[in-house]
């Protein structure tokens, strides 16, 4: 473990988020003391968030796991006694060669997300252990893989923007994302373009905190995204703001989607929107003429099971006007794509897993009578499916399973960790070597080891390197060390990592990845434009309200940190929201109970009359832990785990409907 002379070493966050902040901990005496952003990080620039402010609680907390534990209680429970990692071992691998004799590897499955983004702890060895077994796998597009799938439709290579460039933009569309949530060190870069005379426009169906501090803010019913761009494109051909040259030289199919829009009038749009026809033919008209204009999106929009062609849509704008052409313009979402591709992530030839289920199935998939054969062991890693996966109850019911042998590798035993037979103790992100790029900007990070492990805490790679030893796997590849693995990703040819070495990031913590800040982007291959459809969603029956079951406080990320008192807001309980004219026509008043159920579940909840809804739409914060709810189980009790038919794409979280009753 190398520290510099100040004993300070310095560090990244891991956590699922945009900004990817740099930090530096202050080490005396092998015991960390302070933990802090980096000053000259462009993007981090001293300051972390609320959530991280307190990372060291989290690290030194007394409920943290630091030794194997053995269920000796019923399921759920959560009673555990402590042992050896030895026992623990030799259990996982008695249990896994009678279940690989009996009903091959395909009855094991793995299951992981992004409890931690490092690209060496979240799942390189994991993923090379897991196919040299011949086990099942999950496709992970919990989050994000709409977002992308819908990206390409448009753009073939669905790259964007530079978010840095952002304050260069003189229209701004946040589209479905709280940027001062869940991105905020983008913010300033929003302001810079502000205070050039940008003008910031909020399109969501909150008036988030983000919404409060735009210049104009959009409030979209729910799942009409694809109706206001074609609204859009109606207004940009009728007023002859569209670019004959631009749609020729750089764009196919524009006719078909200028047809598709030709029904699309402004007061139709309005009808099916919500959002005023003068609103919407003023975006077309500033769009395209105040410009660089760009639109910034996320993974909001797209939890539903027309995400796809959602975020086709909202990549549709920017390439029919055109706005690439302008450095700042065009679509601005994830920068992954830039450096996965960069990386190699995904080029070894691993074995094909026997068979792949979407994650947001695993309820189902666990609660399967007739699959074959079942799942008879489940590994979690850098993942919390009980709170964080839809259709809550079911993955309940298949954790209680008797024949379900589960082991779960956790820092605290968490709500999915209490239906664990074996739970392995994982070191956190400062007690561990990893890469971190980000997924908001173009900087990546070298997190240093700054203290030695706490008790006998393991880091995710060496868990599967013991496990690799003991299922008999003798390839070198399942014994690299975490340095070599970094190396062996910085020495690829690309030109996005010329001049990013090992040795540079050791010393200073970060680089840049080779990306020139201020360029345009216009792709050589043409923008694939072409019809679009927007489906209404219709009521379901029996339930009036469509429940968004967002991402609402500060200091959660996902289901991280829910369960620290000091973490939680006042009144420290998730609180159902509600609009003041459907509070009042169901008879409740703010803090009165309700009941909110569907036919997946129940939850029982105060009330929170909320105007930032709007009438129809109901809110449950997403990410609290399930002893935090009266009923012991969470929001996802209630959510759809519906995906598209080819099992591809996100999981559509938004497509839930819920009927609520005063209790």
């Amino acid at each position: 473990m190398k520290r510099t002379m100040d004993g300070v070493v310095r560090g990244a966050c891991h956590h699922d988020c945009p900004d990817t902040c740099v930090w530096e901990v202050t080490v005396d005496d092998g015991i960390a003391i302070e933990l802090r952003g980096t000053a000259d990080h462009p993007t981090t620039a001293g300051q972390l968030c609320p959530k991280v402010n307190r990372f060291l609680d989290r690290v030194y907390h007394p409920q943290r796991v630091l030794t194997p534990l053995r269920r000796v209680g019923p399921k759920g429970s959560g009673t555990f006694e402590p042992v050896s990692w030895g026992d623990a071992l030799d259990e996982i691998e008695e249990q896994w060669n009678v279940i690989i004799e009996a009903k091959g590897p395909a009855a094991i499955l793995p299951y992981s997300f992004d409890g931690t983004q490092g690209v060496i702890q979240k799942g390189i060895l994991a993923r090379r252990f897991f196919a040299a077994l011949g086990t099942s796998d999950i496709r992970r597009h919990l989050c994000g893989v709409s977002s992308w799938l819908g990206a390409h439709e448009i753009l073939g290579d669905p790259k964007g923007i530079d978010p840095e460039d952002l304050h260069l933009a003189r229209t701004i569309v946040l589209w479905g994302t709280n940027t001062l949530l869940t991105n905020r060190h983008l913010w300033p870069v929003i302001e810079e373009a502000r205070n050039a005379g940008g003008v910031v426009v909020v399109i969501d169906p909150v008036r988030t905190p983000t919404a409060d501090r735009a210049d104009r803010f959009l409030q979209i019913q729910p799942g009409t995204d694809v109706a206001l761009v074609l609204g859009l494109v109606h207004v940009l051909n009728r007023d002859g703001l569209l670019d004959d040259e631009w749609l020729d030289g750089h764009t196919t199919g524009a006719g078909e989607l200028i047809a598709s829009a030709a029904p699309w009038d402004p007061s139709r749009c309005e009808t099916e929107t919500g959002i005023a026809a003068a609103d919407i033919e003023w975006l077309a008209h500033t769009f395209a003429t105040n410009r660089p204009s760009a639109v910034r999106s996320l993974v909001g929009p797209e939890h539903r099971t027309n995400g796809i062609e959602i975020m086709a849509a909202i990549a549709t704008l920017p390439s029919i006007t055109g706005a690439w052409q302008e450095p700042g313009g065009g679509l601005c979402r994830s920068t992954q794509v830039w450096w996965e591709e960069a990386l190699g992530l995904d080029v070894e030839n691993l074995a094909q897993p026997a068979r792949k289920f979407n994650m947001a199935r695993l309820g189902e998939v666990l609660t399967d009578v007739d699959l074959d054969p079942p799942i008879n062991a489940l590994f979690v890693h850098n993942s919390n499916p009980a709170v964080i996966a839809p259709d809550q109850n079911r993955i309940l019911e298949g954790l209680q399973r008797d024949d379900l042998f589960t082991v779960v590798a956790e820092q605290f035993v968490t709500d999915t960790a209490r239906f664990a037979d074996i739970v392995l103790p994982v070191t956190t992100q400062i007690e561990q070597l990893d890469l971190a790029p980000a997924w908001g900007h173009f900087n990546v990070a070298l997190n240093q080891p700054a203290i030695a492990p706490l008790g006998e805490a393991k880091s995710n790679n060496e868990i599967f390197r013991l496990l690799a030893e003991r299922m008999g796997l003798d390839d070198a590849s399942h014994y690299e060390s975490d340095e070599a693995l970094i190396r062996s990703l910085l020495s690829r040819s690309h030109p996005l990592l010329d001049s990013v070495t090992y040795e540079q990031l050791e010393r200073d913590g970060w680089a840049r990845f080779n990306h020139e800040p201020g360029e345009a982007l216009v792709q050589q291959n043409p923008y694939r434009l072409r019809a679009l459809d927007h489906t209404p969603t219709a009521t379901k029956p029996n339930h009036r309200f469509q429940l968004i079951s967002a991402k609402q406080h500060v200091r959660f990320l996902n289901a991280n940190y829910a369960q620290f008192p000091a973490h939680r807001p006042s009144p420290p309980e998730p609180r159902l929201g509600v609009h003041p004219s459907d509070a009042a026509d169901l008879g409740l008043d703010d803090g009165s109970d309700a009941r909110v159920w569907n036919e997946r579940g129940e939850l029982h909840l105060p009330i929170h009359v909320d105007d930032r809804l709007q009438s129809g739409l109901v809110s449950i914060p997403f990410g609290w832990v399930h002893q935090a709810h009266r009923d012991g189980r969470s929001v996802n009790v209630l959510t759809s785990p519906d995906v598209r038919d080819d099992d591809q794409g996100s999981a559509a979280f938004l497509d839930t409907w819920v009927s609520v009753s005063p209790v």
